[in-house]
């Protein structure tokens, strides 16, 4: 069930002037603490919601992953995660507040991750998308995934076939081009904050 005191919190963020021009999101590395809202948005965006219990599973295994979550003032309004494997990093969720959509929020935890794995060495994201989920693919298309194959009923609880996506070669200076164009392209200020102090 939706807090509605974190409701309360999108809706004084708002109303103090947090439009897409002056918006600035604050994302850190997701802790424990930050768990219950990280859950209410969970449970707003996935028909088949990951339990607290495998949120704290993800975040003890910090030398193969990597969880962020996006801040607004003091509302938390999105967060993602990945995991490493060998060079490749595979994108394992990434979720936005539907209070806080449009407003870039999704493009710069993506940027946070790929920036990420390219500081651990690693040249390859994947990840799955729903086949109905345009809106997403069209974002993935942004940063150069490509579709690489379907994957049958992976949604189990809808059913609903994935797309597998990757990029390839982000570890090039063409790449580094394509996340300097993204990032200037959203609109307000972003600050990363401790992701290295975090690993």
């Amino acid at each position: 069930m939706a807090d509605p005191t974190r409701r309360r919190g999108v809706s004084a963020a708002r109303l103090q002037g947090d439009l897409p021009d002056e918006l600035h999101v604050r994302i850190s590395p997701m802790r424990r603490r930050h768990l219950r809202a990280v859950l209410r948005i969970e449970a707003q965006v996935y028909p088949r919601p990951w339990s607290f219990g495998l949120f704290v599973s993800e975040l003890s295994q910090k030398g193969t992953r990597c969880y962020v979550v996006a801040h607004v003032g003091r509302t938390l309004v999105g967060y993602a995660g990945m995991l490493q494997t060998l060079d490749d990093a595979h994108v394992t969720n990434i979720a936005v507040d539907p209070a806080w959509h449009r407003h870039g929020i999704g493009a710069r935890l993506l940027l946070t991750l790929v920036r990420e794995a390219q500081a651990r060495g690693l040249r390859h994201v994947t990840l799955e998308v729903r086949v109905s989920n345009h809106g997403a693919q069209a974002l993935y298309r942004r940063f150069g995934f490509v579709p690489a194959g379907i994957r049958k009923d992976y949604y189990p609880e809808t059913p609903e076939d994935a797309l597998v996506m990757w990029a390839h070669d982000i570890d090039t200076p063409a790449y580094a081009e394509r996340l300097a164009a993204i990032e200037a392209s959203v609109r307000g200020s972003t600050s990363v904050e401790g992701l290295r102090e975090a690993q």
